[in-house]
């Protein structure tokens, strides 16, 4: 059974894993064999030791290390803390993030500070600072989380979108640049995904999103996970560069 799991052996980490769709990524490789390094926020601790002791439970491998994404010296300290955790890290990816939701011109210099903050110069930090392990070693493979909103418009999250769009830009520029030193590079773009972070928005927001989808339903965080597991694995080895959808269709509505 071990023999057929996409990652086994696997050693790596996962940013915003306290809860919602990092969780679910965390649980899947974990599941998948991977030996998972759950990061979140100090303030999110809770969270993420309830991700680690979930992955435990299913008999998977697991820690809980803080990391603030927004901070270079702490995105740095989390590689280092991932290797000297397991011994190695074949793997990273870069869930951590955050929303606004109000119309464009509504938004206030914080409210894109801090997606911005999040979003763009967290993938950033940390990307960095994995490229530059991943480099060493001559082997990795990085999944950034974007989303749907990196590839259209969705209303009434013009920053989120801002960022989301700079993500897949990055991707694909460090999936060209590192390619040749048998790094790959890909981005997952997810949409309407069951997580505190949708729950909490407004119902009419919940509903636009779902609306074009081919597939009238939310989608777990663990259906990201799946796909985030097969762009890790060996499976995967001749794709990178790649922004793919999970979206149950939406970018198939009008």
């Amino acid at each position: 059974m071990e023999q057929n799991m996409l990652l086994q052996g696997r050693r790596g980490l996962v940013t915003g894993a306290a809860g919602g769709i990092g969780r679910g990524i965390a649980l899947v490789l974990a599941a998948e064999g991977a030996s998972v390094v759950v990061s979140d926020l100090e303030t999110a601790r809770e969270g993420g030791e309830k991700t680690v002791a979930m992955i435990e439970e299913r008999g998977g491998r697991a820690v809980f290390t803080a990391c603030d994404v927004t901070r270079t010296e702490s995105a740095q300290t989390l590689v280092e803390s991932s290797i000297d955790t397991f011994g190695a890290m074949d793997f990273a990816v870069n869930n951590a993030g955050v929303a606004v939701v109000k119309p464009f011109a509504d938004f206030t210099d914080s409210d894109y500070d801090l997606v911005t903050n999040v979003n763009l110069r967290g993938t950033f930090a940390g990307m960095r600072a994995q490229l530059q392990h991943m480099a060493q070693t001559g082997s990795g493979a990085i999944v950034n989380v974007a989303s749907v909103a990196g590839l259209t418009a969705v209303r009434n999250i013009g920053v989120y979108t801002a960022t989301k769009h700079a993500i897949i830009g990055m991707t694909k520029n460090a999936a060209m640049e590192y390619g040749e030193v048998g790094i790959r590079v890909n981005a997952v773009c997810p949409n309407a995904i069951r997580t505190p972070l949708l729950e909490g928005a407004p119902e009419q927001f919940r509903n636009a999103l779902v609306a074009p989808q081919a597939i009238k339903r939310l989608g777990e965080p663990e259906e990201v996970g799946d796909a985030v597991a097969w762009l890790l694995s060996d499976k995967a080895a001749y794709v990178t560069g790649v922004a793919l959808p999970v979206d149950g269709g939406y970018l198939t509505g009008p």
